[in-house]
């Protein structure tokens, strides 16, 4: 950091100047009413209130203290962080891991004043303060970008693909990806189609709560990742996350069935329409596959089918009561390529949309349907709306999730524009993304 009190202005930052203090310094202030707080000094950002002192507690929160209400400040030490050297992220002689980092919580503090996530970290530093790593494996760390998850696009999901297909020929024997909760399901559903026949499980891990709060899922879900991609019997994209609000057990989940389903719970993470393919026991460090339909390993790193590139003329919509045809006539004069329809029920949209619809493919529009139920599947044939759909060139998305179908548009539109091939494609199941048996142990209310 070249500001040695970066964000400090004014008399505070004169006072600290004085007692030659800097972002890291352990200080101790004596604040009114005889109450004393230590703690390491942190920097501010450009929202915090002038008059403050931030300073991390030993129990890992920060806080910001007026100026006002501090009686004394006083410098207890000064140490040079040393950041971990590169060969002891890589002792010889044992699994290597490929950790790409894109951003999101898993990499990011908190500013606790204004309660906003900023990326802050990096993979290196997150090896740094959870040292169980280093009995797994040696590590390969590669920060691609550092963003938060909704700041992803497919130019993302291409670097992120291009850089995974170099780890796996370069010969590693694991990848992990950190990523941002808020959209991974839809950065794994693109790793799944555009890189097949995988030598190991390609594992994406985030985080719900900060690395720097006591109450972090990072270090443990790190670690599960790790696990999952140098034990898994499985050649798949997979997410690797809580699968209890405990730090117990992690779930991996098939990276094209898998969603967010909460926004805050450290087991936010929930596949749809499938088993989980295994859980890792973090106590015991130890995986197992608890669902059969899995894709094994291939052979070598030889056998790995890229396929990467998606076309961004692809749009997802919701149907809604009194949903305005008008989206879709927008659609098809801004020239775009896809459309994926969350639909109500087994299938739908209202009746009065269907001419906006059946103009859309007849300008070369490929339009996909999909259920917003999220659990079950499309069955087009059942009412007559539904028979309208399919009749006009609707493709039914089968079981998929609306935002993997919306993925695999993308992908397969790259590839092809022709509406017999696109539909031959989407209804293709490469990854298992479709899955052609449901039974009721696939629905959470079911007595597990």
């Amino acid at each position: 950091m070249s500001d040695p009190l970066s964000g400090y202005t004014g008399t505070v930052r004169d006072l600290l100047e004085k007692l030659d203090a800097r972002i890291g310094c352990r200080i101790r202030l004596t604040v009114k009413g005889n109450m004393i707080v230590e703690g390491l000094l942190m920097p501010k950002h450009e929202f915090s209130a002038e008059d403050t002192i931030i300073i991390k507690l030993d129990n890992g929160y920060n806080i910001g203290i007026s100026i006002a209400r501090i009686e004394k400040v006083e410098l207890v030490e000064c140490r040079e962080r040393v950041a971990p050297r590169i060969e002891e992220l890589k002792p010889s002689g044992r699994p290597v891991v490929k950790i790409l980092g894109c951003g999101g919580t898993i990499a990011s503090k908190v500013e606790y004043e204004t309660g906003a996530v900023k990326p802050a970290m990096s993979p290196a530093e997150l090896l740094e303060i959870i040292p169980e790593l280093k009995e797994f494996a040696s590590y390969d760390v590669e920060v691609l970008f550092n963003i938060l998850s909704e700041d992803m696009t497919p130019k993302h999901w291409v670097a992120i693909a291009e850089a995974v297909y170099k780890a796996i020929r370069s010969g590693v024997d694991g990848v992990v990806i950190t990523h941002g909760t808020d959209t991974m399901s839809y950065t794994a559903s693109a790793l799944a189609f555009s890189l097949q026949n995988l030598p190991m499980p390609v594992v994406l891990v985030g985080a719900q709560r900060s690395s720097d709060r006591p109450s972090t899922d990072a270090a443990t879900n790190l670690i599960g990742a790790v696990i999952t991609t140098l034990q898994a019997p499985f050649g798949e994209v997979v997410v690797a996350m809580h699968g209890t609000p405990s730090d117990t057990e992690i779930l991996v989940h098939r990276g094209v069935k898998v969603r967010k389903m909460h926004s805050s719970r450290r087991d936010a993470f929930q596949s749809i329409n499938d088993l989980p393919l295994a859980k890792v026991d973090t106590l015991k460090k130890e995986l197992k596959v608890i669902n059969s339909r899995i894709i094994p390993r291939s052979k070598s790193a030889d056998d790995v089918r890229a396929v990467i590139g998606f076309d961004e003329r692809v749009a997802l919509v919701k149907a809604y009561p009194g949903f305005q045809p008008e989206i879709i006539d927008f659609l098809v004069d801004r020239k775009f390529h896809g459309i994926v329809i969350e639909g109500t029920g087994l299938g739908h949209i209202g009746n009065y949309v269907i001419d906006s619809i059946k103009r859309a493919i007849e300008e070369g529009i490929a339009v996909v349907m999909t259920t917003q139920t999220l659990f079950g599947r499309v069955n087009m044939n059942v009412y007559t709306t539904g028979r309208k759909l399919l009749a006009i060139g609707v493709i039914p998305g089968e079981d998929m999730l609306p935002e993997t179908a919306y993925v695999k548009l993308s992908w397969v539109l790259a590839q092809t524009r022709d509406l017999k091939d696109v539909r031959r494609m989407i209804l293709t199941n490469y990854v298992n993304e479709i899955n052609p048996v449901h039974t009721p142990y696939l629905y959470p209310s079911w007595p597990h």
